[in-house]
C-alpha cells in the first residue's frame, strides 16, 4: 500500500477503561512517514493527539474520517505546513487506521481560495467597475462595483456585452463605434476613453474606461479586460475650476494691482493685462524674461532672499522692490504672494500681486529724512548744551582766576606794609590779570559779533610783515617766560586788504595758542611767504600736538579738547573760532595740521594779495594826532565810587577839568551851574539809567546843555547795547574796563569834531 496502514489493540485497566493502544502492525509507508523503523514503532508507539477519538471508534463502532492539519506560527499568523487524510475503523478490541499525506493538495486549494479572495478584494477596492469580456462566448464578468456605478447588481443583469452597450449615450456610441474596428485591427494592446452611461435612476454618469486587449497567437482579440470609473465628480470639479478661473481672470483684470502666477520655482506662468501694460512686455516675454528683468537691480538680491525664506519656511511671500515701467521709470511696489499647496503641504504654484506704493514710499523717505534731521538736531542741541555747560564752567573759572591775584594784591597794598619792589610786583600782577580778564571779555564780545554777523571791519591795504612783527613783540615776553624760541622768517609778499588790528589779532591768537601749548625750551616758527596769489602765514610749534579725533573740531566755538577740571591749559576755547571767522572775513582760509599728540601743530593762513598796481596807487597813511584833552570840562556820572574815582583821577592827570556826580538827578542839577564840554555817563544806574538821562538832556534847550556831546561808558558791551546807546543820543560808546588811551582818543575826537585841532 502507498498509504500508511496500522493495526492497534486497546489496553484496558481493571475497570475496563481504555488507557492506551498497543501497535500490533504498521506497514512500510507508515515507517517512512514517521521516519522510524518498524522495530522502533512496535510495539508501544502510537499517536496520543487523537486518543479520545480512537476510544470513541472502539467503544461505539463508528468509523472516523477527518483531515489533520498542522500549522506553524509565523509573525503572529498560522501557516499550513502539513495535511493528512485519516480514516479509522473498529477492528476486534481495537482499530485499524490508514492515513495519507495531502499537504500539496491542501496547499493548492488554500492558494486558490486566497487568490480568489484577493481578486474579489482587488475588484472591490478599485474605484470603478472591473470587467472581463470573453469575445468568443460574448460573456462578460462584472465586479460588484457595477451597483455603485449604474445601480444594478451583477447577478441581476445578463452576462452579454450588448446589455452594457444599451446603457451608453447614443451620441457617444456614434462617436466611438467607428474607432473599434481600427483598434482591434491594430497591434495596440491598451485603450482608454470617456463616455456617458445611463444610471438605473435615469441620470447620466460620466465614466472613464481603460482596457487591455488580449490576443491569441494569430493576433486576434479574444478578450478585453478593463475598468470603468465614475468621473462625474471630476467633470463637475473641472467645470467648477473653469468657472473659478474665469472669475479669477475677471477679478485679476479689475483690481488695480499687477497680478501674476508662478510655478514652485518662481518662473512666471501668467500675468494680468495691467502687468503687461505697466512693463510693456508681452505674455511670452514675461514668461521668458522673468521678473528679475523688470525689478531694479539693487532690489533683486533682497527680493530673492525673501523668496528663498518663504519657500524654505513654506510661508506667504512679502517684499518691497522697484519695478521698471514701460517708459523706464522705476516705481516702488509691495510684492505679495501665497502658495497653492498639494496634499503633502508642498507649494506647487504661487499667486501674487504687486501694489504701487510709490507715494507711500516717498512719504516714508521724507519721514525718515525729517526724523534723521530731528535726531541730528537733537544730538547737535545736546552737544551744544553740553558744550555750553562746559563753557560756562570754564568761563566762571577763567573770569575768577584773574580776580584772585587782583583782589589779593589789592588787599596787601592797602596794608601799606609792602616795600617798593613788592609794590611794583603787585601793581604789575594786577595790571596783567586785569588785561587778561579784559581779553577774555573781548573774546566773548568778538564771538557774539561773529555769531550775529555784526563784526566790524576797517579795510585798508596792510603790510603783513609789520603786523606780524607787532604781534611777535606783544607775545615775546610770554615766550621768554617759558624759554621758548620765536623764530620768524618773514619774506616780502606785498599787501593784503584788511583791518590791520584784526589781522594782528589773528596772528596774536595763533602765537598765543602755540606758546600756551609748547613746553619750556620749545620752539615756535612764524613764516610769511607768497603762494600763488596768496600771502601765507604759517605758525608751527613743538608742543603737545592735536588728537586726530579732535582735529576736525579745532575751530569750533566753545570747543576744547580737554574741558575737565584737571586740564593743564586755561582759556575759553574761543581764540581759534575767532581766528577762523576773522580769516574768512578777509576772504582767506585757515587749516590746522598735526601728526598726533606730542608731535606739535601747524596752523596755516592764506589771505588774497592786493593787485600790485593798486598797492602802488595807495597813499601813505597820515600820522594820527595825539590825544590832548588839556582844559576840557568833563561832567562824569557813575554810581560806583571806585569807577568814579578812577576816571576822575585819570582825566585830571591828562589836564581835564572834571566834575563827578553819582546819579542822573545830580547831572541835571549840575548843568545849572556847570557847562561841560563832554558828558561821560554810566548806563546801569539805579532809579534813572543812562538811556533815560541822555533823552532828558536832549530835550533841554541848547543854552542849558541840550546838545552837549556825550559818551556812554558802560559794562554793557554787546552790539545791541552800542546801537541802543547811539540811538538814545550818545555820540560814542566805550565798554568797561576802561582803556585809557581809547577814552582819551574818543574825548579828543569829539572835541575836534568840526573844529581845527
Amino acid at each position: 500500500m502507498l498509504d500508511c496502514f496500522g493495526i492497534y489493540q486497546a489496553v484496558r485497566n481493571n475497570q475496563g477503561e481504555i488507557v492506551d493502544f498497543r501497535v500490533d502492525y504498521v506497514n512500510n509507508a507508515a515507517c517512512i512517514h514517521n521516519e522510524m523503523t518498524c522495530e522502533e514503532l512496535l510495539p508501544g508507539y502510537n499517536d496520543r493527539s487523537l486518543f479520545h477519538e480512537y476510544c470513541q471508534v472502539v467503544e461505539t463502532g463508528r468509523s472516523l474520517i477527518k483531515d489533520d492539519l498542522v500549522y506553524a506560527e509565523e509573525s503572529g499568523q498560522k501557516r499550513l505546513i502539513r495535511a493528512f487524510d485519516i480514516r479509522v475503523a473498529k477492528f476486534a478490541d481495537g482499530f485499524i487506521a490508514t492515513w495519507r499525506n495531502i499537504s500539496d493538495r491542501k496547499l493548492s486549494e488554500q492558494a486558490l481560495e486566497e487568490s480568489r479572495e484577493r481578486f474579489r478584494l482587488v475588484t472591490n477596492a478599485v474605484n470603478g467597475l472591473v470587467f472581463d469580456w470573453n469575445l468568443k462566448t460574448n460573456e462578460v464578468y462584472r465586479s460588484e462595483k457595477l451597483f455603485d456605478l449604474v445601480g444594478f447588481h451583477p447577478e441581476d443583469v445578463p452576462a452579454s456585452a450588448s446589455w452594457w452597450q444599451e446603457l451608453v449615450d447614443p451620441a457617444d456610441v456614434a462617436r466611438l463605434q467607428p474607432l473599434v474596428p481600427k483598434l482591434f485591427g491594430s497591434s495596440q494592446h491598451l485603450y482608454e476613453g470617456e463616455y456617458r452611461v445611463r444610471h438605473k435612476n435615469g441620470h447620466w454618469v460620466n465614466v472613464w474606461e481603460r482596457g487591455c486587449l488580449i490576443r491569441d497567437e494569430q493576433g486576434q482579440v479574444i478578450r478585453v479586460v478593463g475598468s470603468t470609473v465614475d468621473i462625474s465628480d471630476r467633470k463637475q470639479a473641472e467645470a467648477a475650476l473653469r468657472q473659478s478661473e474665469e472669475r479669477y481672470r475677471c477679478l485679476a483684470e479689475l483690481i488695480p494691482q499687477l497680478v501674476w502666477t508662478a510655478n514652485a520655482q518662481g518662473a512666471l506662468l501668467d500675468v494680468n493685462k495691467r502687468w503687461l501694460e505697466f512693463t510693456g512686455l508681452t505674455i511670452e516675454q514675461a514668461r521668458t524674461v522673468g521678473w528679475k528683468e523688470v525689478v531694479h537691480p539693487e532690489d533683486v538680491p533682497v527680493m530673492a532672499q525673501k523668496w528663498l525664506e518663504s519657500v524654505k519656511k513654506n510661508t506667504p511671500y512679502q517684499a518691497q522692490g522697484r519695478m521698471r515701467r514701460a517708459d523706464g521709470v522705476y516705481r516702488w511696489h509691495l510684492h505679495q504672494a501665497v502658495g497653492q499647496k498639494n496634499e503633502q503641504g508642498e507649494i506647487i504654484k504661487w499667486f501674487g500681486t504687486a501694489t504701487d506704493i510709490e507715494a507711500q514710499k516717498q512719504l516714508e523717505i521724507e519721514r525718515d529724512r525729517l526724523l534723521q534731521l530731528e535726531q541730528t538736531a537733537r544730538v547737535e542741541a545736546e552737544r551744544a548744551n553740553r558744550i555750553k555747560d562746559e563753557f560756562l564752567a570754564i568761563l566762571s573759572h577763567e573770569l575768577r582766576s584773574p580776580l584772585n591775584p587782583i583782589l589779593g594784591w589789592a588787599t596787601l597794598l592797602q596794608t601799606r606794609k609792602l616795600d617798593e619792589t613788592k609794590t611794583q610786583q603787585a601793581l604789575a600782577s594786577i595790571e596783567r590779570n586785569a588785561k587778561l580778564q579784559t581779553q577774555l571779555i573781548d573774546d566773548l564780545l568778538d564771538i557774539a559779533k561773529i555769531l550775529r554777523g555784526k563784526l566790524s571791519m576797517n579795510a585798508t591795504p596792510v603790510n603783513l610783515a609789520f603786523v606780524i612783527e607787532a604781534a611777535i613783540d606783544t607775545m615775546r615776553t610770554a615766550a621768554v617766560a617759558k624759554s621758548i624760541l620765536l623764530y620768524p622768517v618773514l619774506s616780502p609778499v606785498g599787501r593784503v586788504s584788511g583791518d590791520a588790528a584784526r589781522i594782528q589779532q589773528i596772528v596774536w591768537n595763533l602765537l598765543s595758542n602755540a606758546i600756551k601749548f609748547t613746553p619750556n625750551n620749545g620752539r615756535v616758527d612764524i613764516r610769511l611767504e607768497k603762494v600763488d596769489n596768496f600771502a601765507q602765514i604759517t605758525v608751527s610749534d613743538t608742543g603737545k600736538g592735536i588728537n586726530p579725533e579732535f582735529l576736525p573740531h579745532i575751530f569750533e566755538s566753545f570747543r576744547q579738547e580737554d574741558a575737565s577740571t584737571t586740564r593743564q591749559y586755561g582759556g575759553l576755547g574761543l581764540g581759534l573760532a575767532i581766528v577762523r571767522s576773522l580769516v574768512e572775513a578777509h576772504g582767506g582760509t585757515i587749516w590746522a595740521e598735526s601728526q598726533g599728540e606730542g608731535k606739535g601743530a601747524k596752523f596755516t593762513v592764506q589771505l588774497p594779495l592786493l593787485d600790485i598796481d593798486l598797492q602802488k596807487s595807495q597813499p601813505c597813511q597820515s600820522t594820527k594826532q595825539p590825544a590832548d584833552i588839556t582844559g576840557v570840562r568833563i561832567l562824569l556820572v557813575d554810581d560806583e565810587p571806585d569807577t568814579r574815582e578812577l576816571c576822575s583821577t585819570l582825566l585830571t592827570q591828562y589836564g581835564a577839568e572834571v566834575l563827578t556826580v553819582t546819579s542822573a538827578t545830580e547831572v541835571l542839577a549840575a548843568l545849572e551851574s556847570f557847562q561841560p564840554n563832554v558828558l561821560v555817563s554810566d548806563i546801569g544806574m539805579p532809579e534813572v539809567d543812562g538811556y533815560t538821562l541822555i533823552q532828558k538832556i536832549r530835550s533841554l534847550p541848547n543854552e542849558k546843555g541840550g546838545q552837549i556831546p556825550a559818551i556812554a561808558l558802560t559794562a554793557y558791551a554787546r552790539i545791541e547795547d552800542r546801537q541802543r546807546s547811539l540811538l538814545a543820543g550818545f555820540q560814542q560808546h566805550i565798554s568797561k574796563p576802561i582803556d585809557v588811551e581809547e577814552l582819551l582818543q574818543v574825548i579828543f575826537d569829539i572835541m575836534c569834531n568840526g573844529v581845527d585841532c
